[in-house]
């Protein structure tokens, strides 16, 4: 699996990528040249190189390098978490529908197939008129509605995996249904879903972005890449670099996650043939 890895050359930098965006986040408070939430009028706007700011300060003096560095901490975080929601859900419904079948399968197909059906910036945007827009709320509206194409993977590979031999066998050694589901089934179809897994993570990158460039999503002053942008682009022909820098840090981040999904969907998969 990893020499298939690491043949990838797209995924393979875009896991380097990840692993680099992480740990600049993770020790920012020791690579930020400046508090985040410190204010310096007198250094409005100053151009990246000036000052001492190495990528320029905001409308209010703030450098924009330690906001990003700070701000990637949320959006990485929301990103994460909301894909360990969505795959535990994902995996949950996945597995009850494809191991029972019949109602079960219905209704929980039959849900994933309405919300899959509505944009999922209007529901997303519905939802978070109704909370308090915070890092948590988000977490959970965007993960809440994000596991159904986890629960569609999970379903089919199910189906597939619950005739096969060591599934009868631990029927027939007495094992309840609950532990042929947990312990049997879902360990097998997990090749699929930590594929799932690394795409949803930019995807909720994007749609935390989007929701906070909108203002539904962190609020100040709380720094996202999302909102970064938001406060940026009344002023976005007068100082594009507090514009342009959040804007590069999603393209870069969204863009690595899906590399590195896709390496890692073709090293599972034995049948690929990578040059």
């Amino acid at each position: 699996m990893w020499k298939r890895f690491r043949h990838h050359t797209l995924g393979t930098a875009g896991a380097g990528a990840v692993v680099l965006l992480v740990l600049l986040t993770l020790f920012a408070p020791a690579v930020a040249p400046r508090s985040p939430l410190y204010i310096d009028l007198s250094y409005k706007f100053a151009p990246p190189g000036q000052h001492g700011f190495l990528l320029g300060a905001d409308e209010l003096g703030r450098d924009v390098l330690s906001r990003l560095l700070y701000a990637g901490r949320i959006s990485l975080t929301v990103g994460l978490v909301t894909a360990l929601i969505a795959v535990a859900a994902g995996s949950l419904l996945g597995v009850v529908a494809g191991y029972y079948g019949g109602v079960w399968d219905t209704l929980v197909m039959r849900l994933a197939d309405v919300l899959l059906a509505m944009p999922a910036i209007f529901l997303l945007l519905g939802l978070a008129a109704f909370l308090k827009p915070n890092a948590f709320t988000i977490m959970l509206i965007i993960g809440l509605n994000s596991w159904m194409p986890v629960a569609r993977l999970v379903r089919g590979q199910i189906l597939s995996l619950k005739r096969q031999e060591f599934v009868d066998a631990a029927r027939a050694i007495g094992s309840p249904e609950v532990r042929v589901m947990l312990k049997e089934l879902l360990p097998n179809a997990f090749a699929p879903v930590l594929v799932a897994a690394t795409l949803t993570v930019a995807t909720a990158i994007l749609l935390e972005s989007s929701l906070s460039y909108l203002g539904y999503g962190i609020q100040p002053p709380a720094a996202s890449w999302g909102n970064m942008l938001n406060n940026a682009q009344t002023y976005v022909f007068y100082a594009p670099w507090a514009a342009i820098y959040p804007g590069l840090m999603i393209t870069i981040t969204v863009l690595s996650f899906n590399f590195a999904g896709d390496a890692l969907r073709d090293a599972l998969d034995p049948r690929s043939a990578l040059s």
